[in-house]
């Protein structure tokens, strides 16, 4: 079986030596950078062609980040070596999920079925806020298909207010109880 490769350790390890060295913020830009640049395909496509030679694929990073931290730049040419380069993104997204940790933030996804507006997000942010004890960064979608009210995403845990959740409860109930009265 086939052995499935995490983001998160390599996520760790740069954290841990961006902490060192006090540049947790500017690593964070440099990896958001960087991820940015991976979605040119044709870069991309170059990274993980298997004929083209180590030494002109970490020539093409230097080339493409010029202005990204050595360290970050050298996890870049690791995991590309090691045929990774889809590993990038979900770095990115664990490095800012340590950040946030670090820093006491909570990121909180709002899901509705029409756009809120500001005065809206700030809040159901607050409320968020006061509930967990934490500085909350919220960020909202929206999908037509919970119908209304409100889907919040806080980690693990899913506050799920929509009219579709409520419509499917009330459905089994109704299920549930045509059964227990025909018995």
């Amino acid at each position: 079986m086939p052995r499935r490769v995490s983001g998160k350790r390599y996520a760790q390890a740069l954290f841990e030596l961006a902490a060192e060295r006090d540049q947790l913020d500017q690593w964070a830009g440099d990896l958001q950078f960087m991820d940015e640049s991976l979605q040119n395909a044709e870069f991309r496509l170059f990274l993980e062609h298997a004929d083209v030679p180590t030494s002109d694929k970490t020539k093409a990073i230097d080339a493409v980040l010029p202005g990204v931290d050595p360290m970050v730049k050298n996890l870049v040419a690791l995991l590309v070596t090691r045929g990774l380069v889809n590993l990038v993104h979900h770095v990115r997204i664990d490095y800012n999920r340590l950040l946030d940790e670090h820093r006491g933030r909570q990121p909180v996804e709002v899901t509705s079925a029409v756009p809120l507006n500001q005065q809206e997000l700030d809040r159901i942010g607050q409320f968020v806020a006061d509930l967990i004890h934490k500085q909350v960064v919220l960020s909202s979608r929206v999908d037509e298909s919970t119908l209304g009210g409100l889907i919040i995403q806080i980690g693990d845990q899913l506050l799920d207010g929509s009219t579709r959740s409520r419509l499917e409860d009330l459905r089994k109930r109704m299920r549930s109880e045509g059964i227990a009265a025909s018995v």
